[in-house]
């Protein structure tokens, strides 16, 4: 298998975990509800590091619609394709993107440091927030987001991230409201964030 091959195969992998969790989340909220009296069966308290290197919670986004995506710095191509969308629809949002959230979890804290985050997030929007932890607290919000995230080995004794490329929406008050899509343009995608301020 040539390298180009085994990158596409890779790749195609990665979208192929997506597209089975992306399903199983919708059968899941059709059958259980996105809101109601219980708790949302998606999301959940944490506690992790910013790009700045200070503690966020989950608390710290109440009060403002949450974008939240999972990836890692050295994704080849779903993770800087998704953030370059989520920041046209920022910009889209024009004011109101300074009343939204948006944040990036790492799945790989073992190279994506806090300082890593902050180099790799200033090719963004700045409205996007990088967000890290150690492999305990990555692991709990992973399985309160039902993330799928996968160590694979390549060559030279380097890895990739096998992934969940989902967008989660959350409304103000830290409820799964359903994925967010943007395979729309910008202006369709931050006309349908603004009915969550």
């Amino acid at each position: 298998m040539t390298a180009r091959t085994s990158h596409i195969f890779l790749v195609f992998s990665a979208f192929l975990a997506g597209l089975v969790i992306f399903l199983g989340v919708i059968l899941f909220v059709s059958h259980n509800g996105a809101t109601g009296a219980g708790p949302s069966a998606i999301g959940g308290s944490f506690k992790l590091t910013d790009q700045d290197g200070k503690p966020i919670t989950d608390k710290d986004f109440n009060g403002s619609p949450l974008l939240v995506f999972f990836g890692y710095t050295h994704c080849p191509d779903i993770c800087p394709t998704t953030l370059f969308e989520l920041s046209e629809v920022l910009h889209a949002m024009g004011k109101d993107a300074d009343r939204v959230n948006a944040l990036f979890i790492t799945v790989d804290p073992e190279r994506d440091t806090a300082q890593v985050m902050k180099d790799y997030l200033s090719s963004f929007d700045p409205h996007l927030r990088g967000a890290t932890g150690d492999q305990k607290e990555i692991d709990a919000v992973e399985k309160d987001y039902r993330v799928y995230a996968k160590k694979v080995p390549t060559t030279n004794g380097d890895y990739s991230m096998d992934h969940t490329a989902l967008v989660y929406l959350m409304d103000k008050q830290g409820r799964f409201v359903a994925p967010f899509k943007l395979d729309r343009k910008p202006e369709q995608a931050a006309a349908d964030l603004r009915r969550y301020l």
